[in-house]
């Protein structure tokens, strides 16, 4: 093979499972003969930090910087030491006796979170019950280490982010800048350290970080930085979703002190060119969707046409190498749909490339990602599902599209059932009418268990103006039909819409609560509306009655705007009241609670009658 690519995923991303874009680019770069290693910094980092050696050491170095913050966990600092590689152990094998002893009284301290521990919860019967339990009390545990950390030794740490504060938002490269110029911290230290083993080991050319999202930017410049540092050698480039959706007018130069390369949208072929390019087979100007410096400037190189790499002809991820042993299940909140984010292994995989709805008006429809919908075969999918669970051994599945297609969903569950091959899996949707009973059962009968989608706002009249395509009443038919087949259904939310009024933001919560009342929804999670450059209302913002105010572009991020709605209520006031309701009636509970005691202000009352949802309901029984 040509020499070696080492892919890694920078803290921090999900602990439970493997992030998938390295496994992507690693199975198409493999078939054009490049060795491809790929390292999951972020597992590695933080099973090295949830140490008793590691531990010893951030209590010594809290120590020396004068910081007492939680002095309770420094009080128990040596039950902590001794409890940790117990418990990190539990949190990625589960076994049972070990959840028993974790259970035992006094074996884990008492602290912060643990002495506050909801001791309510109804936990299942049996050996299930017992682990659950554990897992959650482990979890609690792990949080008030972190707790520490953050607190006294290390301000960007936190457990799927790492510096994301001065990431976000990011149009100057100036903060940035500045902090890389400081000594590395404790916990930095020990990520360079496991760097520079990987480096060692694989003997790479050229090192591609993938960067998701601002929660991994800082950590994957901190590395790049040391190996400019101590491997001038070797070549570095950047991409993922980060760069695809903040970095597009990048202008600033000195980025490209730490690295070489940024590519945009799909890596597949950015990638193999710069391979090319490094081998000397191509020119500079061959680049595609690549971004370098030439004479202190930032160009962008892009030779039309590009070279494409359409989605039904690509490989199977390949997500052999990474440590799925390390992988650690959360247990922070017991809703059952909603801790499938953080608990139990899944192989993520896109049936789809692209969204086949792209109207949202809120959404990024403009990028790649987004607006460029290629789908495939179901047995071509399903191969690829074969694949995967050989090479992981597992047999969970998390379809992470856009918004999977239900033709091709009613496909995969088909082929699934025809060929005998028994996951369990989930994935995203639109609440489209074609999910009737008949399709959500035959989903479930193909191992389907959850599905989440974008409810947004509550309100007809919003849901029109977003171009979400469906409205009140078909959602409450869909999640129905979903939830009678025993398929969970998680709705992401949304408030501060432009022009959305006091009175719709609270008759959006009349909405929720019935929807979860009625069992048409088991989770869900506010998001406050924010604009974004690349959406229909970021480039149109007259359109929707708001006024951007900033932030200025100074050449480096751009993403995330600023607007003033003049029509609207004030927006961040109801969080507070929002997510206490909602995490009420995750926990089947406070469905009799009058909303305005969610909120320490005078709400108006809803106009929604008490029996909305219902009304939906019984028109399908008539029907």
């Amino acid at each position: 093979m040509q020499p070696k690519v080492l892919f890694i995923t920078p803290p921090f991303t999900q602990l439970n499972t493997a992030y998938p874009a390295t496994a992507y680019l690693k199975g198409f770069l493999e078939i054009h003969n490049i060795a491809v290693p790929h390292c999951d910094l972020s597992i590695e980092l933080f099973t090295s930090v949830f140490s008793s050696t590691f531990l010893q050491e951030m209590f010594e170095e809290a120590q020396a910087l004068e910081n007492n913050h939680y002095p309770e966990v420094s009080n128990m600092k040596a039950q902590y030491i001794a409890c940790v590689d117990i418990v990190i152990a539990f949190l990625q094998k589960h076994d049972i006796s070990t959840a028993k002893h974790i259970l035992k009284t006094d074996f884990l301290p008492a602290g912060h979170r643990l002495k506050h521990v909801n001791t309510e919860i109804k936990w299942a019967a049996g050996d299930i019950g017992i682990i659950d339990k554990a897992k959650h009390y482990a979890t609690l545990f792990i949080e008030e280490i972190g707790d520490f950390i953050q607190a006294n030794v290390d301000e960007f740490f936190a457990f799927t982010k790492y510096a994301e504060q001065i990431a976000t938002s990011a149009s100057s490269f100036d903060q940035i800048d500045e902090f890389l110029s400081y000594q590395p911290t404790l916990i930095e230290e020990k990520m360079l350290d496991i760097l520079v083993a990987q480096i060692e080991y694989h003997q790479p050319k050229l090192v591609c970080f993938t960067i998701p999202f601002p929660g991994n930017l800082f950590a994957a410049l901190r590395c790049s930085q040391f190996i400019k540092q101590l491997f001038p050698d070797i070549h570095v480039a950047f991409g993922g979703g980060y760069c695809n959706t903040e970095l597009r007018a990048l202008e600033d130069p000195r980025i490209f002190e730490f690295i070489d390369f940024i590519s945009l949208d799909d890596g597949e072929g950015p990638l193999l060119k710069i391979v090319n390019y490094l081998e000397g087979k191509v020119d500079i100007n061959q680049l595609e969707r690549t971004f370098v410096l030439e004479n202190n400037q930032v160009v962008y190189k892009n030779k039309i046409p590009n070279t494409i790499y359409h989605h039904r002809n690509l490989p199977a991820p390949n997500y052999s190498g990474l440590p799925y042993h390390k992988y650690v299940s959360f247990l922070d909140v017991v809703n059952p749909m909603h801790r499938m984010w953080t608990d139990a292994r899944w192989n993520k995989l896109t049936i789809s490339h692209g969204c086949y709805w792209k109207q949202c008006s809120f959404c990024d429809v403009n990028l790649d990602y987004i607006g460029n919908y290629q789908n495939t075969t179901a047995d071509d999918l399903v191969n690829k599902i074969e694949k995967i669970i050989k090479d992981t051994g597992i047999t969970g599945f998390h379809f992470v599209d856009e918004a999977a297609p239900p033709k091709m969903l009613r496909a995969l569950s088909n082929t699934l059932i025809e060929r005998n091959i028994n996951i369990t899996w989930w994935t995203n949707i639109r609440f489209e009418k074609t999910f009737d009973f008949e399709l959500c059962q035959l989903m479930a009968k193909s191992g389907c268990i959850a599905v989440t989608g974008g409810l947004e706002v509550a309100s007809d009249r919003l849901l029109s103006k977003m171009k979400k395509g469906v409205d009140i009443a078909q959602v409450t038919r869909v999640t129905h039909h979903f939830s009678q087949n025993n398929i969970m259904v998680h709705a992401y939310l949304m408030y501060g819409f432009p022009t959305e009024t006091e009175q719709e933001t609270i008759d959006s919560l009349e909405i929720v609560r019935q929807l979860f009342q009625k069992n048409c929804i088991q989770s869900a999670f506010w998001h406050q509306f924010t604009t974004t450059i690349h959406s229909p209302i970021g480039k149109n913002p007259e359109a929707f009655g708001i006024e951007i105010t900033g932030p200025e572009f100074e050449g480096f991020a751009q993403n995330d705007l600023y607007h003033k709605d003049p029509q609207g209520a004030n927006h961040p006031k109801y969080t507070k009241g929002l997510n206490l309701a909602l995490h009420n009636y995750l926990n089947n509970a406070g469905f009799d609670v009058p909303l305005q005691k969610w909120f320490n202000f005078p709400v108006v009352p809803t106009t929604h009658p008490k029996n909305l949802i219902e009304s939906f309901l019984s028109e399908i029984a008539v029907k």
